[in-house]
């Protein structure tokens, strides 16, 4: 009965697979390289270039040796050449595009009279990162491997350098480098032990261990827009009986915002395994998959669903785990994605089982539930690089590239010179300094009484850059080990902002003054330029600095620099165009932002917040969340800013921190103020208040109203609890958000409002259901629109691509698996707080 439906399955799977058509995505670079070879060469439908060949590559090395054969039992053309190395040698890309690329490595043992390749030791590191250390096809369980990396390229090259060891010699047969989209890998997933988020997988590195395509036959880079391979998943099934397959038409599966093609191939999401009536004692059984893994390496595991089975909505509820932690509970697709056949993908971070060298994953029935099915249509496990940039062992690029005792001693002579050179400078800068000073002492300041910053005194050297054209004055950037930032002369600040001229004023807030600046460079920044009669002082500028010069994060203002000459207090940040949030919401003569646009900035304010409380070392709490301090760049992205009143979180053991009331009134979390006790869950309190700011546009607090409006907190709650919201939202939005996206957003909000900061979710939770809000807002436009998914397919693909393909699949420990991207994001624009008129603080 099995391979009656497996044929079948197969036979279906080629009628639409020559109808499909292929969706498109170009990447910016697109390296196929044929290592060793002489003329070009075609494989799985894309042409590689000799290394020997390509105008945007150079190969640098002492001694290289080509090796060929042509034989039948060289498996694949990519194989049938390669180059030997006999010392270290280095291949350097040309990067159009920086962000997430694949690298892909083919290796075969190609015979050769002078070297046999078998027993050579193959390492191979990137700029950052170790991909290979010391394989060798000794205990191999193969004729061939394929390797399929994911590294962030943040340069304008990227070196692949290929280092022999024992005396052995090095090869590679083939080589890709190729772009992905930038979105493919954001920068977080769900940890599961423990279960909380985890954030910075934008640094770190991957590899790709296992990726199957669950129900379906194995696909390749013909089949697949990113030129990866999915394999089938029979081998991995810890009980064969205990599924069933079952598949659709490609044709039928309707991608949702977020998901693409790139995502996994349109015949991934229209295969999958269920539970079915499957042949098992038991109706509430897991099907489960195992897979071999290096338990000294953690995994990012991405799921793949698809509900192809259903013929109505809510009638699929079921569980995912990883090992025996849950990962997924009372997963019902449908309600997610509010359609059928709309695919869902979940990132999750966990590590090898602690008592085998195996990782499962399983899904089944919801115990509450009265649905005894489950599904999966896709799965991806990659391997996380270690703590020393490693993917492979305990060594570190550092330790694997030495420098040579000749390169050493020129660095020794150079590092000397400039230590010397450096000191001679601090000593002269330290001169200039006394003079300044008594000079100031002697003629104090009118109107400033804030003294110098004592932060970057004694314990601080500075090095000069290049002078000024326009002031004549130095520019000056602090050492790399306090990593401030930039520091700005009190004349390139006058030059940048025009003598501080209003015309250029962008607005005022607790701190002083903001001006939009252009430095020499022409590059726009915001100045903030500090009141000394503000409430604010010398505190939140060391604060501020601080705090930004330790955070980098796409949704998190960027800090530049700043300036503390003339007792002066300016901090510098990038520009952003579209300024606070308050002023798109009201006060201003803008046009109104779309349901859709609101719910994008709180969804990035939000994930700016997440990072604050869970991506550093130690939590940071904002204090100050509200409108005006949501910033948004010239494409409405959002950013929080001002971090002068950031507090750090409690210690592990503590619950909370104790601490003076700050923050702005109408934002201000009700619990902090009576118990002057901080969590981040009164960053959570304001952000409530910022949802309903958004959804209503009016102030936080107007005491003209009627007294029971005057909070909107407290007003906009009474019509909440009332199902009611959409009686007071903004009259640009009535007709225009859908009823259940409009009903997932009031529920945040009335969480995040609770009056008890442990009945208030974390920002983690409220990130995922504005998503989900969003989602269903998209969905729910979607519904509204004819479908068209012509793009999405591969026509004229023939039988013989479905062909098995074993053997070209990568090793785990002898076991054959397939094998192969800010930043999240780096900081881009970031700028100026309070730039309206209240103070608040």
């Amino acid at each position: 009965m099995k391979i009656v439906k497996w044929v079948s399955f197969v036979l279906a799977m080629f009628s639409f697979l020559v109808d499909e058509s292929f969706a498109s995505y170009t990447p910016p670079d697109n390296y196929l390289i044929a290592c060793g070879s002489s003329q070009n060469i075609t494989f799985q439908g894309r042409t590689f270039v000799p290394d020997s060949q390509h105008s945007s590559l150079v190969l640098e090395t002492g001694n290289s040796i080509v090796a060929a054969n042509s034989s039948s039992r060289v498996p694949f053309p990519i194989y049938q050449s390669a180059r030997i190395f006999t010392e270290k040698a280095s291949y350097n890309f040309e990067i159009q595009q920086q962000g997430r690329h694949w690298v892909r490595l083919y290796f075969f043992p190609v015979k050769n009279p002078s070297h046999d390749l078998t027993s050579a030791s193959l390492t191979v590191v990137t700029d950052e990162f170790v991909l290979l250390n010391n394989f060798t096809f000794k205990n191999y369980n193969g004729s061939y491997m394929f390797k399929e990396y994911a590294i962030n390229v943040t340069s304008d090259t990227l070196t692949l350098t290929l280092i022999p060891s024992n005396g052995s010699v090095v090869f590679v047969n083939g080589i890709e480098v190729v772009s992905m989209p930038n979105d493919l890998f954001i920068d977080q997933a769900l940890a599961l032990i423990p279960s909380e988020p985890f954030s910075g997988l934008s640094v770190l590195a991957f590899e790709t261990v296992y990726r199957l395509n669950m129900g379906g036959p194995l696909l390749n880079a013909q089949n697949d827009t990113l030129g990866r391979t999915w394999e089938n998943d029979l081998k991995y099934l810890h009980v064969n009986s205990s599924v069933l397959n079952v598949s659709v038409s490609p044709s039928t599966i309707k991608y949702p915002a977020g998901v693409s093609p790139e995502t996994a191939p349109n015949w991934v999401y229209a295969t999958a395994e269920t539970m079915g009536d499957a042949n098992v004692a038991q109706n509430s059984f897991n099907v489960t998959w195992v897979f071999p893994v290096d338990p000294n390496f953690s995994y990012l595991i991405r799921a793949h669903f698809c509900d192809i089975m259903s013929i109505s909505l809510n009638s699929l509820v079921f569980d995912m785990f990883v090992n025996s932690d849950i990962a997924l509970r009372s997963l019902d697709l449908s309600s997610i994605t509010g359609n059928l056949a709309v695919p869902y993908y979940r990132d999750f971070v966990s590590n090898a089982s602690t008592d085998s060298n195996t990782l499962s994953v399983s899904v089944g029935p919801d115990s509450v539930a009265d649905i005894t099915n489950a599904t999966m249509n896709g799965l991806e496990i990659m391997k996380i690089s270690n703590s020393l940039k490693s993917l492979d062992g305990l060594s570190s690029v550092e330790s694997l590239l030495p420098s040579s005792s000749s390169k050493a001693n020129k660095i020794g002579i150079i590092v000397g010179s400039s230590v010397g050179a450096v000191a001679a400078i601090a000593l002269v800068g330290l001169c200039y300094y006394c003079c300044i000073v008594r000079r100031q002492s002697k003629s104090p300041q009118q109107g400033h009484s804030w003294l110098p910053l004592p932060l970057y005194g004694n314990s601080q050297t500075l090095t000069k850059s290049t002078l000024s054209q326009k002031s004549g004055t130095a520019s000056c950037i602090s050492i790399a080990s306090t990593n401030l930032g930039r520091f700005f002369s009190f004349q390139e600040i006058l030059d940048a902002t025009n003598k501080f001229d209003e015309k250029l004023l962008l607005g005022v807030g607790g701190f002083g003054r903001v001006y939009k600046g252009t430095l020499e460079d022409g590059t726009n920044v915001a100045v903030k330029r500090g009141n000394p009669r503000s409430e604010q002082g010398i505190a939140e500028f060391r604060t501020e600095i601080d705090m930004l010069s330790k955070l980098r994060h796409r949704h998190l203002v960027s800090l530049i620099g700043y300036c503390d000459e003339r007792s002066e207090m300016i901090l510098v940040y990038e520009y952003m165009a579209n300024g606070p949030l308050r002023s798109h919401l009201y006060g201003a003569d803008l046009p109104p932002l779309s349901w859709k646009q609101r719910l994008e900035i709180c969804i990035g304010a939000a994930r700016g917040l997440h990072y604050l409380h869970t991506g550093a070392a130690q939590s940071i709490i904002h204090r100050d969340v509200k409108t005006t301090n949501i910033l948004l760049d010239d494409n409405f992205v959002a950013k929080v800013a001002d971090f002068g009143l950031s507090k750090t979180g409690p210690a592990l053991d503590q619950t909370h921190v104790s601490t003076a009331v700050k923050g702005s009134f109408g934002y201000l979390d009700p619990e902090y103020f009576r118990r002057q006790q901080l969590t981040d869950k009164s960053d959570v309190y304001s952000f409530g208040v910022v949802l309903m700011e958004v959804l209503c546009t009016r102030p936080a607090l107007n005491p003209v109203l009627p007294r029971e409006q005057v909070n909107i907190a407290e007003w906009a709650m009474t019509w909440q609890k009332k199902g009611m919201l959409d009686q007071i939202m903004d009259q640009n939005l009535v007709g225009k958000v859908s009823p259940a996206s409009l009903k997932k957003f009031g529920e945040t909000a009335e969480k995040c409002l609770a009056e008890h900061g442990v009945d208030r979710p974390s920002m983690g939770d409220v990130l995922w259901n504005l998503e989900y809000a969003l989602q269903l807002q998209e969905t729910s436009s979607a519904l509204t629109e004819p479908q068209d998914n012509s793009t999405n397919h591969i026509t004229g693909i023939q039988l013989t691509t479905l062909e098995p393909f074993d053997n070209s699949v990568s090793m785990i420990d002898g076991s054959n698996s397939v094998t192969d991207d800010d930043a999240e994001d780096a900081a881009t624009s970031a700028v100026f707080s309070q730039l309206v008129n209240p103070r608040g603080r």
